[in-house]
């Protein structure tokens, strides 16, 4: 939150206290990201994200990497192994217009062949593309020669003509050692072409400078490539493309024609990895996403920890690889031979004495990154948030005045702004800058969709956004990767429909009552519904003109119920759900024995029993057999991590519990790297289980490996480090992992004994989760379905910040104290905790603590009610009352309430009371314990 980062004052209480209605409504978001209040104050309500639709065009493609916009919405797609795609909008289809043959892997000195990050790689279109119809390519060619090409082709009605190919310009490479490729395109107002290419060199002997200059080592040493003014890779390339095929080149670029031991062609060089490109036509500026190396911290002798970067080139340059990265950081000069460091490397006077040079000893001054950032939040830039692994890109630069007859353009805004994105995190942003190109602030971009690592990004004449998604896995084909187009709705937009059914299967005959209850319109127009059911036989087709229709069901099978609402405008959505008739789903219930249902004693057993029927099946215990349903008992350190039961009747994927590991593996990058069962770029989940079974030591070695990175295991691959992880979340990662090759214990009885043991000797107590799960048999041909059930037990000393927020409530991380805290900002202000069993319980005492300095604290009391704010008081505290100082030196007390004896479960209010109220915050509250 925004009040995190600001120095504590009184002042900042001030503030503070002004704007929480403000912060509040987004402090409880699920994504909690950083508030930019003059964003809310300037959007207005044209950037509200209902506004942007998110279309999908084409699904499961083949590692997309760049994309081209025609007229009429058609894109022009490649994919890495050499495919180029044509979807087309008015048939809603993608052909492959042509295959070009492309070299994917490198091979060594000693023969072994590797993955590559070669093949096909960039696409433009020429901007005079539909008078002489001329498509450009960069590629990887397949065949023995060891270069990138730029090529020109025409492609013209869906067709590319392979005998127009004309190679523009040859890139030379080293195919022994991946990577770092670059290879986008994009045009200047004056037609000229520009190109990015990667400093193909490999990373994956040090995690800092790759300046390796020992004999045979060329493909480790940067120097050769990035640092050399007469080498093409590492670069931004500008040329002019003539008629027949050739190039001149524009006055203006980096070194004069003519300058020995330099290739005219650099715009820009010094680049890792720059995979994105985008030209401003107006202003002629150069933008674009660099990936930056691997180290998770600075190393003295070595130098900076790893930065990735958003630039800008205003002019010609150089951005400083492989001596400097993020803000000019200087690396060591390192000799790799003796393993000894030597000076840090001048920023204001490079020098390149490297053997595998071939251009200037003397480079330029190194240019600074825009952006820049690491593994860990970043101080310069804080809403790029923080994570494991790190991947900048580019996108356009959006002007309004270049789409005013556009359809749908997106609103002004946005002009003047950059939108960068992130393939490891998943998200975009939108960068402003003042009218000279300075970086004034950063925002998220439609922050609650989902993108599933964004590969390339443009907007079309239409006005609309088009954006590649890569998908997860590295180097495979993903079920999640896909083709989008985003939609801005100016005026009207389309309505929102919400559908349910109060059953979703059930034996014969199956009543269903379908409800579009939530379904709306932003403009407040009168809708139209209309409902259509159909089975999967094509037997039962029957179509409903009413908002909530109940239907009956006399045949088994799957029926799926779409309903379409239109509004007033005449536009359209719709939204499906699935009914499965004849076969009853299973009942299962989970019940605490003589004890509290919602808390639990740690050391202390509670006896459980699992309950399971199916009206086709039986029951558990006789015609069920006990080891078909699934009994996981769990003690989770945090709330956070308990996966909630699956609502829909399906058998689920895995139904053999679950661990906090596998829940953090869910929350973190490692999805992009590793899969449970087959290889990406990392090994799989049960490779690393088998390899480790039996390896006691790596319990306490692999955590350190998840945080810190490392490589060499697994070959020679580089782990990003993810220091964003504490110790004990990367060791459940690795008990979970570890745990896949081992024998599964015997299945939990449906009546048994569990006891709470807690690890850290009991510190941060957790919650214990018990899931059941059984999944019949299917009846006459109907599928088989699944039910879970869950029951919850939390420690009896919780933290009052798990408690749902109601009414006057601020929640805020104290970074001097190291608590989170609940702020009671006002009189009557309320939260509860929902459905809890208060059988045998007689007490409830608050830590708290009343600064008046700084909070304006008046103190108070707290009063337990039951089911609501205003229902039965069951208990109050005595007069909390506040001290004279501040946050920083007053100290917590413990006030207790005696509550009456309560039987039952019970939605429990705590509602925080001042006789005499006048103005100001009333306290301040950390741990609620019941006893």
């Amino acid at each position: 939150m925004l009040y995190q980062r600001l120095p504590l004052s009184k002042l900042f209480l001030r503030c503070l206290l002004l704007l929480m209605p403000i912060l509040l409504i987004a402090a409880f978001k699920k994504d909690l990201h950083p508030i930019n209040i003059t964003t809310i104050l300037q959007n207005g309500l044209d950037t509200e994200e209902n506004r942007f639709n998110k279309v999908v065009l084409a699904e499961r493609l083949d590692e997309p990497l760049d994309l081209a916009i025609l007229k009429g919405g058609k894109v022009l797609f490649i994919e890495r192994k050499g495919n180029i795609k044509l979807y087309d909008p008015a048939a809603k289809t993608v052909s492959v217009v042509a295959t070009i043959p492309v070299s994917t892997k490198y091979t060594d000195k000693q023969g072994k062949k590797s993955e590559a990050e070669d093949g096909l790689l960039g696409i433009t279109l020429d901007p005079k593309y539909y008078v002489n119809h001329w498509i450009y390519l960069y590629y990887s060619p397949a065949g023995d020669a060891s270069e990138n090409i730029l090529t020109r082709y025409v492609y013209w009605q869906g067709k590319l003509n392979l005998s127009s190919k004309k190679i523009l310009l040859h890139v030379g490479t080293q195919r022994e050692q991946c990577c770092h490729t670059g290879g986008k395109l994009d045009w200047d107002a004056q037609d000229n072409l520009y190109l990015t290419t990667g400093d193909n060199s490999s990373p994956r002997s040090t995690v800092y400078s790759p300046s390796d200059e020992r004999p045979g080592r060329s493909p480790w040493d940067a120097q050769k490539s990035a640092a050399n003014t007469n080498d093409l890779r590492g670069k931004i390339l500008r040329i002019h493309p003539e008629a027949d095929g050739t190039y001149i080149i524009p006055d203006g670029n980096l070194f004069p024609k003519g300058t020995p031991k330099t290739r005219p062609e650099i715009y820009v060089m010094g680049l890792r990895n720059p995979y994105t490109l985008f030209v401003d036509k107006h202003t002629g500026y150069v933008y674009w996403g660099e990936v930056g190396p691997d180290a998770a911290k600075d190393s003295i002798g070595r130098g900076p920890m790893s930065y990735d970067e958003w630039n800008i080139a205003k002019k010609p340059g150089f951005f400083g690889w492989p001596y400097f990265v993020g803000n000019s950081q200087a690396y060591n000069k390192f000799d790799f031979a003796t393993g000894t460091s030597g000076p840090l490397w001048n920023p204001n006077k490079p020098i390149n004495t490297s053997p595998n040079n071939t251009g200037l000893t003397e480079l330029p001054p190194t240019q600074s990154a825009f952006i820049w950032y690491s593994y860990g939040a970043s101080k310069e830039f804080p809403l790029l948030g923080a994570g494991g692994g790190r991947c900048a890109m580019g996108g356009p630069f959006y002007r309004a005045e270049d789409y005013k007859t556009a359809a749908r353009p997106f609103p002004q805004y946005y002009d003047g702004k950059w939108f960068i994105f992130e393939w490891i995190r998943d998200w975009i942003e939108v960068v402003s800058m003042d009218k000279d190109g300075n970086y004034k602030g950063l925002e998220r971009f439609m922050p609650h969709s989902q993108f599933s690592h964004p590969m390339a990004m443009r907007f079309g004449s239409d006005g609309d956004m088009y954006v590649l998604e890569y998908g997860q896995g590295w180097f495979m084909q993903n079920d999640d990767s896909k083709l989008v187009r985003i939609e801005y709705t100016a005026g009207s937009r389309k309505p929102v429909v919400a559908v349910a059914a109060d059953k979703t299967a059930g034996s014969l005959p199956l009543t269903v009552n379908f409800t579009s209850a939530g379904t709306m319109d932003y403009d407040n127009s009168q809708l139209a519904y209309r409902w259509k059911v159909t089975s999967a036989s094509g037997v039962y087709n029957k179509t409903f003109t009413v908002a909530n229709p109940s239907i009956t069901f006399g045949k088994p099978g799957t029926y799926n119920a779409v309903l379409m609402v239109t509004n007033a405008k005449g536009l359209k959505s719709n939204a499906t759900v699935q009914v499965i008739a004849g076969n009853e789903p299973p009942q299962v219930n989970i019940d605490i024995v003589k004890g509290n249902k919602s808390f639990y004693l740690p050391g202390k057993p509670f006896n459980y029993v699992v309950k399971v029927t199916d009206k086709e099946d039986g029951v558990a215990g006789k015609n069920i057999s006990a080891r078909n349903v699934n009994i996981s008992i769990d003690y989770l350190k945090d709330l956070s991590l308990v996966e909630p039961p699956l609502r829909s009747h399906r058998p689920p994927k895995d139904a053999t519990g679950f661990s906090a590991g596998k829940v953090l593996i869910g929350q973190n990058d490692c999805k992009s790297c590793h899969a449970p069962e087959k290889k990406i770029i990392g090994p799989s989940y049960v490779s690393i289980s088998q390899k480790y079974k039996n390896d006691l030591k790596a319990y306490t070695r692999l955590p350190n490996k998840i945080i810190n990175g490392g490589t060499g295991v697994w070959g020679d691959i580089a782990m990003a480090a993810h220091p964003q992880l504490s110790k004990a979340d990367a060791q459940e990662i690795v008990k979970y992992i570890l745990s896949i090759a081992k024998p599964k214990p015997a299945p939990l009885p449906l009546i048994g004994s569990y006891t709470p043991k807690l690890p850290d000797s009991g510190k941060n107590a957790g919650v214990v989760v018990i899931n059941a799960s059984y999944t019949d048999k299917g009846f006459k041909g109907v599928p088989r379905l699944n039910t879970q059930a869950q029951l919850i037990l939390m420690p009896s000393n919780i933290k009052a910040g798990s408690a749902k927020a109601s009414k006057g409530i601020s929640k805020f991380f104290m970074p001097g104290l190291n608590k989170e805290m609940v702020i009671v900002m006002a009189n009557n202000s309320n939260f509860y905790l929902n459905n809890l069993d208060l059988n045998g319980l007689d007490s409830v005492t608050f830590n708290v603590m009343a600064p008046r300095e700084q909070l304006y604290a008046q103190g108070g009391r707290i009063e337990i009610h039951l089911d609501s704010a205003t229902g039965t008081l069951i208990g109050k505290t005595p007069e909390i009352l506040p001290d004279n100082s501040s946050f920083t030196n007053s100290v917590t007390v413990d006030v207790t309430a005696k509550i009456e004896p309560t039987p039952g479960m019970h939605d429990v209010y705590f509602v925080f009371t001042k006789d005499g109220y006048k103005y100001g915050a009333l306290f301040i509250l950390f741990n609620i314990s019941f006893k």
